[in-house]
């Protein structure tokens, strides 16, 4: 167990521009009702969402201008920029570490697009060696925390005595689109905030938690059901309405294959840490892993405080869920564009 990987420290962060969710839903009301003729019946998801609030780089008068591409990215590398810098610095602050003790660097983002990318961006301010190894990671939007975490986790694996950051950041409301009169960028309005999460992993004796394996599923024929589509104005969101119902058929047979790699069952796994996509979604995941209703608490919680934050929300929620200590086996699984899931399993550390 000391040669394992371990997670030092997790760091979180988020934008000062707090939504509440009547806000969001009253704003929505202003930007569709009149263009869109089955919109009372879609605001319904602003009730039903399990959202009380969430946060965002730009205060909420802002998403109600009419935006470009230009006006959005460089609102995204302002943003992502600062997140990136307060979620490690929290997360090297935790480890008791400083910037130039980095040795690489994983960032996560999908919302935007930044070359140079943020980590460079970010180099000074952070204090990162000039012979930092940088490893951006683009496009794996829910699921990247996870996977970031994997690849973060394999690094540290390789390097024994480096120490591997990695940061997943998303800005996830300046995808809210006024010109799209479509189901999902009014579902995702209601759905979608910023945020940032940071993680220090090592090999290493102590830590919070003990990487023992990770894996990936992706479902052939799924390219539709979640991603981006790109035009003029930037990025436009594809959300599908039946991702519940499809978790709820098929993430337990995935993740039962991805365990069974590594002689594991699902039975095995103490606590699902989950990335709460909405309130369905965390219900559908509750039903198809057997668990008790109510069992993904700390999910609903991030869920209601923050809203889906893409890639850094089951960070968050690992977070919850290692601050009174982690039980033995922990599975943290999301799933994403692909159509994927991905997961990483955590043993306590001794």
């Amino acid at each position: 167990m000391s040669q394992s990987v371990k997670l030092i420290s997790i760091g979180t962060a988020v934008p000062a521009h707090i939504i509440q969710q009547r806000d969001a839903a009253a704003a929505a009301h202003q930007a569709f009702s009149a263009r869109f003729r089955d919109f009372d019946r879609l605001a319904k998801v602003f009730e039903s969402s399990g959202i009380r609030t969430r946060y965002a780089v730009q205060p909420l008068e802002w998403y109600l201008e009419p935006l470009g591409w230009p006006e959005r990215n460089a609102a995204y590398i302002e943003g992502a920029c600062s997140l990136f810098a307060s979620a490690a610095n929290a997360a090297l602050e935790k480890a008791g570490i400083r910037g130039k003790d980095v040795d690489t660097v994983v960032t996560v983002s999908s919302t935007g697009i930044a070359t140079p990318s943020l980590e460079a961006r970010v180099a000074q301010q952070m204090g990162f060696r000039d012979d930092i190894e940088r490893v951006p990671v683009f496009g794996l939007g829910c699921a990247g925390g996870v996977s970031g975490f994997s690849i973060a986790s394999r690094l540290a694996q390789s390097r024994p005595g480096t120490v591997v950051l990695l940061v997943a950041v998303e800005l996830c409301t300046l995808a809210f689109r006024l010109d799209q009169l479509t189901k999902a960028n009014i579902v995702a309005s209601a759905l979608f905030g910023d945020g940032a999460a940071a993680c220090v992993l090592k090999v290493a004796n102590e830590g919070l938690a003990a990487v023992e394996m990770s894996g990936q599923h992706t479902w052939p024929g799924t390219l539709d059901i979640m991603g981006w589509s790109v035009d003029r104005q930037g990025f436009g969101v594809i959300f599908d309405r039946d991702i519940p119902p499809f978790a709820e058929e098929r993430i337990a047979p995935a993740i039962s294959g991805i365990l069974g790699r590594a002689d594991l069952e699902l039975a095995d796994i103490d606590r699902f840490a989950c990335h709460p996509g909405g309130a369905k979604v965390v219900t559908a995941l509750e039903t198809a892993l057997s668990l008790g209703q109510g069992s993904l608490d700390h999910e609903r919680d991030v869920l209601s405080e923050y809203g889906n934050m893409s890639a850094p929300t089951a960070l968050f929620v690992l977070d919850r869920v290692a601050e009174p200590g982690l039980p033995s086996r922990t599975l943290l699984t999301a799933m994403g564009p692909g159509f994927s899931v991905s997961c990483v399993s955590l043993t306590r550390a001794a």
